[in-house]
């Protein structure tokens, strides 16, 4: 602690009921501590800070050269510290902090890399170099809303003050059990969830939904989580039942931002050959290039390559029934030999192969036949086992008491119909786009 001299002046008034009596002013010199200014761990009052944010064709060799750091210990930090800091992945936009030194030199003795809001890299360059990663202080605040449907989930939600991204945990949540595209106006939701928050004002995002309620058609949903296997930490969401939630086939291999162009068929005509008849075992969905393309369910990847009309794609097997294929990627993010599982990224939507349009076409096996995934029937996953169904009951009952006692709330009125971000913007009846394999 620094420590400085204040003077107070302290008026000492002596009087009594009786009689007044003059004032007597007192100076008093006492010793008080200077709180001591601290980010990130460190005491800005022992350092010239340099704030500022990472432009265009920055470097962190720049950088630190500018700040007056020898080379060797750039060339240090480089090398050594690779999987800590990999210094050619600094991007634009992202703040930083330069410690530097109080003498004459003015040498950046810390450089602080701010990599979101809640996480950050620190470069310690004072003595030998050393890298290390830390995260500020989070508080989480329970949080719960409630409210029905006039015309989407997410304005309902946004007319709430709820973050985006608890629109899209929610709709993930009941993906297989309520279709988002056809909600009804008076369709009544209930959630309980954790708003993070840096230095108790900061907002930091959202966390996962502690439990939710969601009532379509008049038939009530609850959504729980429960981890129903602790050494691989497998967590599902069940209903008040011990129902999962989760189907084993996702509806589709993107989550948003898509539409349906062409369906299974294998009567098509196509143009390009001539008007001739070329069978479609696929189902497209166009999509914009880059778009994240998704495992449908759990399983292993057979294959990762690029061949012919299909392109860049991906082949998972699932079990001994099932296996699916992504085509026409831009890239591939697994490898064959690797197990992933519902919903991981495995690609990137692109033009890879014979098409006219970026989309991915989606193919479905069913004891090695191509069959239409939109016309099966496919199985839900398991429910919660017996040994564990009594502890889940158990569990969720302070839970449901909680959501039950939720009111619900009216969004606010509509003003202009344009300006809403609804999960159905996307017409399945849009122009289709061909795939010609």
């Amino acid at each position: 602690m620094q420590k400085y001299w204040g003077v107070i002046l302290a008026l000492t008034v002596l009087a009594s009921c009786k009689e007044e009596r003059p004032v007597i002013e007192e100076v008093v010199q006492i010793e008080v501590e200077k709180p001591v200014i601290e980010h990130f761990g460190f005491n800005l009052d022992e350092f010239k800070v340099v704030n500022d944010t990472i432009r265009y064709g920055d470097s962190f060799g720049e950088l630190m050269l500018k700040n007056n750091v020898d080379y060797q210990k750039i060339a240090a930090v480089s090398e050594n510290f690779k999987d800590t800091f990999d210094v050619r992945k600094i991007r634009a936009g992202k703040p930083y902090l330069i410690l530097k030194s109080k003498d004459t030199l003015e040498a950046a003795e810390v450089f602080i890399y701010q990599n979101d809001k809640v996480n950050y890299t620190v470069v310690d360059l004072r003595d030998s170099a050393l890298v290390y990663k830390s995260k500020k202080r989070v508080k989480n605040v329970e949080r719960e809303v409630g409210g029905s449907i006039e015309s989407s989930l997410s304005y309902a939600l946004d007319s709430l003050g709820v973050d985006y991204s608890v629109t899209i945990n929610l709709s993930e949540i009941y993906a297989w059990t309520i279709d988002f595209f056809k909600l009804e106006k008076g369709d009544k939701f209930k959630i309980i969830y954790d708003e993070r928050y840096i230095n108790d004002t900061i907002y930091a995002g959202s966390g996962a939904i502690k439990a939710a309620y969601f009532e379509h058609k008049g038939k009530p949903i609850y959504a729980f989580p429960y981890v129903t296997d602790s050494l691989k930490n497998i967590l599902d969401y069940y209903d008040q039942e011990a129902n999962n939630l989760r189907s084993t086939f996702l509806r589709a291999p993107i989550k948003f931002g898509y539409r349906l162009s062409s369906r299974y068929n294998l009567r098509r005509r196509i143009a390009y050959y001539g008007n001739r008849v070329r069978p479609h075992r696929g189902t497209d969905y166009a999509a914009p290039i880059g778009t994240p393309i998704i495992a449908t369910a759990d399983g292993t990847v057979t294959e990762s390559t690029r061949r012919g009309g299909n392109g860049r794609y991906v082949k998972i097997r699932h079990n001994g029934t099932y296996s699916t294929q992504y085509l026409h990627m831009r890239k591939q993010k697994v490898k064959r030999g690797e197990f992933v599982r519902q919903g991981d990224v495995i690609g990137w939507v692109g033009m890879t192969g014979n098409t006219s349009g970026p989309h991915v076409c989606y193919r479905f096996w069913k004891n090695g036949r191509q069959v239409d995934p939109l016309r099966e029937k496919l199985p839900a996953a398991d429910p919660i086992a017996d040994s564990l169904r009594a502890s889940y009951l158990e569990h969720i009952e302070p839970l449901k008491f909680q959501l039950d006692c939720i009111e619900l709330k009216r969004p606010s009125p509509i003003e202009n119909e344009k300006d809403l971000l609804t999960l159905n913007q996307y017409d399945d009846t849009a122009q289709n786009q061909s795939d010609f394999n």
